[in-house]
C-alpha cells in the first residue's frame, strides 16, 4: 500500500477540553491532522485500558499522513487518573467511555474548531471510530453492539447515527469464556455483536492469547463471526495483543515488537476506511491482492452481504462479488 508517510507534515493540538455533564475529571482530547488538505475524513480513536490521548503515535501519525483527522480522548481508566480494578468507580467506566465518544462526536465541529479551525478542513459527514482492546469494545457499541447483563439480557443501544464505519482492533470476544478474574472485575466484557450492523473491519493477531478468556486467539474474531454483514476480518500472522507495538515505540506491554507489523495494521485501517467511506478503493484492493498473493504476513476475509455470513474466504476479499 504505497502511502508516502515520511514527506507528510502533521499538526497536533492538545489538550482540547470537551464538556461532559457529570464527569468528575474533565475530558481532554488530542487532535492530529495533515498540515494541509480539504474534506478530510475523521477518525475518533478509543485507547486500550490504562492508556491516554498521548499513546498510539505509530498508528495515529500514519493515519494523519494518509489524510485523516484523528481525535484521541483520554478515558477515565487512563493510568494517569489512578482508577484501578479495585476502585468502586471502575465498574462504570465502560459507560463513561461510551459517553466520551458520544460527547466528542456530538460536538465534533466545535472540537475541531478549537484545534486551529480544522472544522473547515474536515468532512464531518465521513466520521469513523477506531479502537484497540477495550477501545475496540467501546467503539463496537457505537456501531450497534450491546452488552449482556448478568442474566444474559442485551442492554440498551448506544449506536451513534453520525458514525459511518469502524475498526475493532483486538476487541474482546463473548463473555461465556471469561476467566474468574475477568468475570469479577470486568462484568461488562460480555458483548452482543449480533446487533453490530454498521460496516466494520475487525483486526486480530493469530497469537493473541488473552489472560481474560479461557479460549484461544479465535476469541478475538467473535466481533466478525457473530456480527451481521458488511464486515471484514484481518488476521495478522504471528501478531499478539499489541500487534507489533501499536501503542508506541519501546512500550513495556509490547510482546511482539515489529514496526513493520504496526505499519501493516495502520495502513489496513486507512485503506479500509478510504474504501468504505467512498473516497478511494485502490489502497484496500491492493492490500487484499497482496494477501491473496502471499499470505505469510496477514489474511483477509469478508462478508459484504448477509448471505455471505457463513462464507469464509481466506486471502480473497468478496467486496466486488
Amino acid at each position: 500500500m504505497p502511502i508516502n508517510h515520511s514527506e507528510q507534515q502533521l499538526i497536533t493540538v492538545r489538550p482540547i477540553i470537551v464538556p461532559v455533564a457529570g464527569r468528575e475529571i474533565e475530558l481532554r482530547v488530542k487532535v492530529t491532522a495533515p498540515a494541509s488538505g480539504e474534506d478530510l475524513p475523521v477518525i475518533v480513536f478509543s485507547h486500550g485500558n490504562a492508556w491516554s490521548m498521548d499513546g498510539y503515535g505509530p498508528l495515529v501519525d500514519r493515519w494523519a499522513a494518509a489524510g485523516f483527522v484523528v481525535v484521541q480522548p483520554t478515558h477515565l481508566d487512563s493510568r494517569r487518573h489512578g482508577i484501578g480494578f479495585d476502585d468502586p468507580r471502575f465498574g462504570t467506566i465502560w459507560r463513561t467511555r461510551i459517553t466520551d465518544l458520544h460527547a466528542i462526536i456530538d460536538d465534533l465541529d466545535g472540537v475541531l474548531a478549537r484545534a486551529g479551525g480544522l472544522n473547515t478542513q474536515a468532512d464531518l459527514d465521513r466520521v469513523a471510530v477506531v479502537g484497540h482492546s477495550w477501545g475496540g469494545q467501546t467503539v463496537g457499541t457505537l456501531l450497534g453492539a450491546r452488552v449482556f447483563d448478568a442474566e444474559g439480557n442485551p442492554g440498551e443501544s448506544f449506536a451513534h447515527p453520525g458514525i459511518k464505519a469502524g475498526v475493532l482492533i483486538a476487541a474482546a470476544g463473548t463473555g461465556d469464556s471469561l476467566t474468574p478474574f475477568a468475570a469479577e472485575h470486568l462484568p461488562f466484557m460480555r458483548p452482543d455483536y449480533s446487533t453490530m450492523t454498521a460496516p466494520a473491519l475487525v483486526i486480530t493477531g493469530d497469537k493473541d492469547q488473552s489472560a481474560m478468556s479461557t479460549r484461544g486467539p479465535d476469541w478475538f474474531t467473535d466481533a466478525y463471526r457473530l456480527s451481521p454483514a458488511p464486515k471484514r476480518l484481518l488476521t495478522v500472522i504471528d501478531g499478539e495483543h499489541t500487534l507489533g507495538g501499536v501503542a508506541g515505540e519501546a512500550v513495556a506491554e509490547t510482546s511482539d515488537e515489529d514496526p513493520a507489523r504496526v505499519a501493516l495494521v495502520a495502513d489496513a485501517v486507512s485503506g479500509y476506511l478510504l474504501d468504505v467511506l467512498g473516497l478511494d478503493p485502490a489502497p484496500w484492493k491492493e492490500f487484499v491482492d497482496e494477501a491473496a498473493a502471499d499470505g505469510d504476513a496477514y489474511q483477509v476475509e469478508s462478508k459484504e452481504k448477509e448471505q455471505d455470513k457463513e462464507q469464509v474466504t481466506v486471502g480473497v476479499d468478496q467486496s466486488d462479488s
